[in-house]
């Protein structure tokens, strides 16, 4: 049987780019270190690659015989050991770089949180990972190694090595799931809570919404005003800096509330103006609710002037609906 190139991509919670190995002749031996035998991801890369699977607990192979290694470490120290030889490393744990060999775990030679499904055949064309010379091809034709099945340990010790695996799964995707947390945190969540506390200085110490919140004041008497304060409020390159302020949504909520509390202007005019004053509310959120998200950088390019142009045609059109609507309610 002849030897065929394989790609790996990474699982739910997983990190890297992916792998595609072929084997060769010098380099036809999939490594599983992961305790009581020969694991199922180990054994599904040997099966559709036609390498060897090799249980790296009981047996010495040399890294040049190595084809990639497949391992159970969610982050501390066996996760860079193979990396650090550039062998392709297999992780079935959510881990990501961590530990005092991080520098040396790169998305192009690590994978993690792989299921025997995220194992496929490479479709026809794909680069390997590692020599593609004209002497490793040839070597890939000369033959391959018989396919292997996945071997467990049996009686106790097969007990012990599966309670070991699920008590050490468990703790490292609790593990993982707090690395993510920082790095978000340090990331995403720090610089928006920056972003947003100079978008509010600049507001405060400029005056910019309070000018213009007494400016659309006296269209808050009438429902063609709040529709038109609806337009106002929801102008794209308004509305990011409405938002955090919430001068208008203040200074008119606070009018309208006092004026239908003195009876001067009818109680219906109370929804229709929360609708009018509120369209501008998360629109300075938005960049950064998408980069929560996990959302591509083009996603995002294309989804803030999405929302904001969006918001410009709902937030009119939410003012008359609540006006209609404000007459059921009495």
């Amino acid at each position: 049987m002849s030897y065929q190139a394989v790609k790996i991509v990474k699982g739910r919670g997983g990190w890297g780019s992916g792998l595609t190995l072929q084997p060769t002749a010098e380099k036809n031996v999939v490594l599983s270190v992961t305790g009581g035998g020969i694991h199922p991801v180990a054994a599904k890369i040997a099966e559709l690659s036609g390498a060897e699977a090799v249980d790296g607990f009981v047996n010495n192979i040399p890294d040049a015989q190595v084809l990639c290694a497949v391992i159970n470490c969610g982050g501390t120290a066996r996760i860079g050991v193979y990396p650090k030889k550039r062998i392709p490393t297999v992780d079935i744990y959510p881990g990501e770089p961590g530990g005092p060999l991080a520098q040396f775990i790169t998305d192009d030679i690590f994978v993690s949180a792989v299921t025997p499904a995220e194992v496929t055949l490479a479709e026809a064309g794909a680069v390997p990972l590692g020599d593609t010379t004209a002497e490793a091809v040839a070597a890939v034709a000369a033959g391959g190694a018989p396919r292997a099945a996945a071997v467990e340990a049996k009686g106790f010790m097969g007990f012990v090595i599966k309670f070991g695996n699920a008590i050490g799964y468990f703790i490292n995707t609790l593990l993982s799931s707090g690395r993510q947390a920082l790095k978000l945190t340090l990331n995403t969540i720090i610089p928006f809570m920056a972003y947003v506390s100079l978008l509010i200085g600049i507001v405060t110490y400029t005056g910019l919404s309070n000018w213009i919140a007494q400016a659309v004041t006296p269209l808050a008497g009438n429902p063609f005003g709040l529709v038109l304060l609806g337009i106002i409020v929801g102008l794209p390159f308004l509305s990011p800096i409405l938002g955090p302020g919430a001068a208008i949504a203040q200074v008119i909520g606070v009018l309208m509330g006092t004026q239908i509390a003195a009876g001067a202007l009818p109680v219906q005019y109370a929804l229709p103006t929360l609708f009018a004053i509120d369209g501008q509310v998360g629109c300075d959120f938005v960049p950064v609710g998408l980069s929560l998200g996990e959302a591509e950088p083009e996603t995002v390019a294309v989804g803030v002037p999405a929302v904001l142009f969006s918001r410009q045609i709902t937030s009119p059109v939410s003012v008359v609906i609540a006006y209609l609507a404000s007459f059921l309610l009495i």
